[in-house]
């Protein structure tokens, strides 16, 4: 079996998706884009989840010939989340989960989805990469713990397995800037919160980067020439998503542990066979180095190579900064020629 280019979005059909929640997600289905030609062995695939605000086109950059991600080399697949406004999500369904009525997706739930792409739909064997960002990187980490025979290699780029402490504070803490909006009405809203999803904009960009990124006043090199005129940007940006699709996406990311069932994420982590580059960022606010390096201990071929660079978070963005892109593609070669 062989999948061909495409490079055109595509719909995977789920129907009624039971979710680890114990809902059930009606109408479920995966938007995903494939790029290259599956091998007649099956086991050339590279899988790129998207995260959190973003889509399949937002690892565009970092494709292409000669590139690590080449597509005449590898059978390149891109998900889209749940929630993300391209699969199903709030704003994209009709029926009874539409809405405020979407039901609680798991990070889990997304991996379970993708592996019945890969397996039912695409007729892969085996991944010879799982690579993402953020919550790309978070649910490359799960896929691997849940079926770790499937996964050659992973590169988790400014994104832990599990949601730590502080990380769910700052989630707190932007979703309740959203929810204090009037107009949002407990998700009831006619139109969109707009004071909601500007507050929410402006307290997210104070943990998106570092100390430094501000100090020395980078927003510069992004187009901003004043702090102001970078937050407005921040606002104008979440003004762009649905209210409901964010705190959808949020819930996965604050309820994220590669554990299927109860709590001991460590257990789960030490499945992963995968050879494994874990690459944080030293200034990454809320996907720390130490809580990298705790949950490192569980994996066996592991290594931790962290982004050393003002950029927080975002260091890791595809494609975003220069020199931390060139970081990120070398671990990929080297994780892809092993």
């Amino acid at each position: 079996m062989s999948a061909a280019k495409t490079g055109e979005r595509e719909r995977f059909n789920l129907g009624a998706f039971s979710l680890e929640s114990g809902d059930m997600l009606e109408g479920a289905f995966l938007t995903y884009r494939t790029l290259g030609q599956l091998s007649p062995e099956r086991d050339n695939c590279v899988l790129l989840p998207s995260y959190y605000s973003g889509d399949d086109h937002s690892y565009d950059s970092i494709i292409g010939m000669g590139r690590a991600l080449d597509p005449e080399r590898y059978f390149i697949v891109l998900t889209n989340m749940f929630g993300n406004g391209v699969s199903a999500s709030p704003s994209t369904l009709t029926n009874s989960c539409r809405g405020r009525f979407f039901p609680r997706v798991s990070i889990g739930d997304n991996v379970v989805a993708q592996f019945r792409l890969l397996t039912e739909k695409l007729g892969v064997s085996k991944l010879r990469l799982a690579t993402g960002w953020s919550m790309g990187a978070m649910q490359c980490l799960h896929f691997a713990a849940r079926f770790p025979d499937m996964v050659a290699s992973v590169l988790a780029v400014c994104g832990t397995a599990k949601c730590w402490p502080l990380n769910e504070v700052f989630l707190e803490g932007v979703a309740a800037s959203l929810r204090a909006d009037a107009a949002f009405a407990d998700g009831r809203y006619l139109k969109p919160p707009e004071k909601g999803l500007r507050a929410f904009g402006r307290v997210y960009a104070g943990w998106a980067y570092s100390p430094a990124f501000f100090r020395e006043q980078l927003y510069k090199d992004l187009g901003s020439d004043t702090l102001e005129d970078f937050l407005v940007a921040w606002e104008k940006d979440h003004l762009t998503h649905d209210a409901n699709d964010l705190l959808a996406m949020l819930y996965a990311w604050r309820h994220a542990n590669p554990a299927v069932v109860g709590d001991d994420w460590g257990a789960a982590l030490s499945a992963i066979k995968a050879r494994t580059t874990l690459m944080p960022c030293n200034t990454d606010a809320y996907f720390t180095v130490e809580e990298t390096r705790i949950e490192s201990s569980f994996i066996a071929d592991v290594k931790v190579s962290p982004l050393v660079s003002p950029y927080g978070h975002c260091a890791g963005a595809p494609g975003r900064f220069t020199r931390e892109s060139h970081e990120i593609e070398a671990a990929a070669f080297e994780l892809l020629k092993s």
